[in-house]
Parts: structure tokens; C-alpha cells; sequence
């Protein structure tokens, strides 16, 4: 990894990190795309799932009050079994084709709830959650608006949907990283261990910041602005597919 390189990986990291401290999600679909411009897939998956594990990780150690252990134990159960599916499966997105699913993924914030009423504190739609993100997270890298689509009707407040939604993410990353990193090893494109030991701090320091200002918000303005910004960004990557697709780019 080039010191560029280096050096725009741990800026996307501390945004990103103070982005998801907020919003629960958004940095890690930012986060993605940077990646997907300056690694090869595999890697970008390996690498994106560490540093979200590390944000992820963080913010449900700092709002672990908050967690809903029982949402996180069920989950779990839907995630094993995403997770066993994976083994039979081999694929990887070329990076166009990474983009446009990236970019696809913010629509499921968009599904009106009279058509797709779900609702995580549900044991069976807490399964089906575990099953669907963890898939998604595999293939796309994130899976931050379908998650939010099972937590928009949880009868919460903004820190507890955060807060267990982080934990959820820690699971999911972590199957990503399994899934691709042997892949990744094997090209040999896969950065030498030591960025993570710079990139961890940051993810830290960012999540803090963030989760500092979620805490000045109110939950209308959290849902409100979650929804807008993670589709303004879906729709940039989905010209960006569309573009290296056509070879405008």
C-alpha cells in the first residue's frame, strides 16, 4: 500500500467512523466506495470489514447500556445461517458491478412500510434480519439500509437502535472478513497488517466524536436525516457503476 494510499484510508476512516457514530450507519457505505477506488474487492471487503468491526465494535462498547441482547442473540441465529449458506458459494463483484449494488443497497430505506412492515423486536423478522444483512454485507460490503429497514418500526429510541445495531454489524463484518480474506491472501492483494494498528485509533476516536453528537439529536432529526444522506450517496455510486461500465469514467 502506497503512503497515499495509506494516508486516504485513514482520513476515510475517521469520517466514516464520526459519520456512523451519528447515523448508525452512512460511513460504512462511504467507507466502501473509497475502498473499491483504491483496492482490489477482496481486499477492499477484508480491509472495510476490520475497520468496521473496530467502529462497529467501539460504539457498542460505549452504548452497551443500550443494547437489546435479546434482538442480538436472535439475530445471530439468522447470521449462522447466512453464514453456512456462504460455504457452498464463490463469487466476488468486479468493481462496476460492486458500485451499482452499493448503490442499490439505500433503496430498502425507501419501501413504504405498508408494503414491508418489519419489525426486529419480532424473533422471526430478528432471524430473517441476521439471514438478509449478513447475505447483503457478503456481497455488496454493506448492509446498513437493510438493517435499518427492520429498525424503523422498533419500538426504541435513537441510542438503542445504534447500539444493537453496531453489535449486528460486528457479526456480519466478521463473516465478511472470513468469507474474502483467503481470496484476498491468495492474490497476494491483501495490505500488510500494519495499517490497521493506524486505522483503529481513528475508527475509535471517530466514533466517539460521533456517537457525542448523536446525543444532541433528537430521534425525528436522526431518522430524517439517516434516510436522505445514505441515498444521496447510493445514487452517486450508482453513476459511478454506471460510468466505469461504460467506459466514461
Amino acid at each position: 500500500m502506497s503512503p497515499v494510499t495509506l494516508l486516504l484510508l485513514l482520513l476515510a476512516t475517521f469520517i466514516t467512523a464520526t459519520i456512523s457514530g451519528i447515523f448508525g450507519m452512512a460511513g460504512g457505505l462511504v467507507l466502501m466506495g473509497v475502498l473499491a477506488l483504491l483496492l482490489p474487492v477482496s481486499s477492499a471487503m477484508v480491509v472495510h470489514g476490520a475497520i468496521q468491526s473496530v467502529s462497529n465494535g467501539w460504539r457498542a462498547v460505549i452504548l452497551h447500556q443500550w443494547i437489546n441482547w435479546r434482538i442480538l442473540a436472535i439475530y445471530l441465529t439468522g447470521s449462522a445461517l447466512a453464514a453456512g449458506l456462504l460455504l457452498w458459494l464463490t463469487f466476488e463483484l468486479d468493481a462496476a458491478w460492486l458500485f451499482i449494488a452499493l448503490g442499490l443497497v439505500p433503496g430498502f430505506v425507501w419501501i413504504p412500510k405498508h408494503l414491508l412492515h418489519l419489525d426486529a423486536a419480532r424473533p422471526h423478522h430478528a432471524i430473517a434480519c441476521g439471514f438478509t444483512v449478513t447475505g447483503l454485507n457478503v456481497v455488496a460490503g454493506v448492509s446498513g439500509p437493510l438493517l435499518d429497514v427492520f429498525f424503523a418500526e422498533t419500538d426504541a429510541d435513537r441510542r438503542a437502535i445504534v447500539a444493537t445495531k453496531a453489535a449486528t454489524q460486528v457479526v456480519s463484518h466478521g463473516v465478511k472478513i472470513g468469507y474474502y480474506i483467503l481470496p484476498a491472501l491468495t492474490a497476494g492483494v491483501l495490505p500488510a497488517a500494519h495499517w490497521l494498528l493506524l486505522a483503529a485509533p481513528l475508527a475509535i476516536l471517530g466514533t466517539t466524536l460521533g456517537t457525542r453528537v448523536l446525543n444532541l439529536m433528537s430521534d425525528i432529526q436522526f431518522r430524517q436525516w439517516t434516510k436522505w444522506i445514505v441515498s444521496v450517496i447510493g445514487l452517486i455510486y450508482i453513476l459511478r457503476g454506471i460510468t466505469m461500465l461504460t467506459g466514461t469514467s
